[in-house]
């Protein structure tokens, strides 16, 4: 009789923890400042800590997986954004490389980052404050290319610091989330983004109401103000491994000579 309960209760500790597969990636404290001179737009409404990523969290649940983005900062909803978002002036674009089906080097459109060829990605999930049907639509127009990579979640969330939003794992492939590569890159949700850009807030040479400031007025400069490096426990080394990750270099004309490359972490 013990021997039976002993082994029902292993099964359920296995159940359990076949159910619910949890990886948690750091970022230290203040390096929302992309390559290391960036700086927020003007608005009182990009608080001080808003894009300053400090952990993402993904959880298998079932058939869901659910990824979490904490800032450092409250997040607030200064623009009204349809519920339940409950957030404004943050994006979290989520980089996944599983290693099944087709793999990108390119960033999303308005980002300006390529990837190296050792952490192409497979699949890329949006958190936004948009209503999920205007960020499909928009990436239909404007990355028609990797829509098929392109996850959004039907509701993004956010509460205190952390954004949410949860999807179906088919949506993303088969394979374990422990044994995958991750990249987040923070931006910022922009409503009137250029003709080419996928939602994102542009950096430019001086800071403006509702631009990124320390960049160039060109586009060989990355839009991103944090992302995850090195080995992605919080360690304040890595900021020095982010900013070298997002180094650029323009050609005179403003175009492209060596572009932001970004790697992914993993556990």
């Amino acid at each position: 009789m013990i021997h039976r309960l002993v082994l029902a209760a292993l099964a359920a500790i296995a159940a359990t923890t076949a159910a619910a597969q949890e990886v948690v990636f750091k970022d230290p404290v203040g390096d929302d400042n992309g390559p290391g001179k960036y700086v927020y737009p003007t608005d009182p409404v990009y608080k001080a800590g808003s894009f300053d990523l400090t952990q993402l969290k993904v959880t298998e649940k079932g058939d869901k997986v659910t990824f979490e983005i904490t800032v450092n900062s409250d997040l607030e909803d200064p623009w009204g954004m349809p519920a339940p978002a409950n957030f404004s002036v943050q994006m979290a674009i989520i980089h996944i490389q599983t290693g099944k089906g087709p793999s990108f080097t390119k960033g999303i459109p308005g980002t300006n980052v390529v990837f190296a060829k050792d952490s192409a990605w497979n699949k890329v999930v949006i958190l936004s404050p948009q209503p999920a049907g205007r960020v499909r639509s928009e990436a239909k127009q404007k990355a028609a290319d990797l829509l098929a990579a392109i996850v959004v979640p039907d509701e993004t969330i956010g509460k205190g610091r952390t954004i949410t939003g949860t999807v179906s794992k088919k949506d993303l492939g088969e394979g374990s989330i422990a044994k995958w590569g991750y990249q987040v890159l923070m931006q910022s949700n922009e409503g009137f983004p250029d003709k080419t850009d996928l939602l994102t807030r542009k950096v430019n040479e001086y800071e403006g109401q509702h631009r990124f400031g320390g960049g160039t007025d060109t586009d060989c400069d990355p839009h991103v103000m944090d992302v995850l490096a090195g080995k992605a426990v919080g360690d304040k080394s890595e900021i020095a491994a982010q900013h070298e990750m997002l180094a650029y270099e323009c050609n005179p004309d403003g175009t492209v000579k060596k572009p932001a490359t970004l790697k992914m972490v993993r556990k």
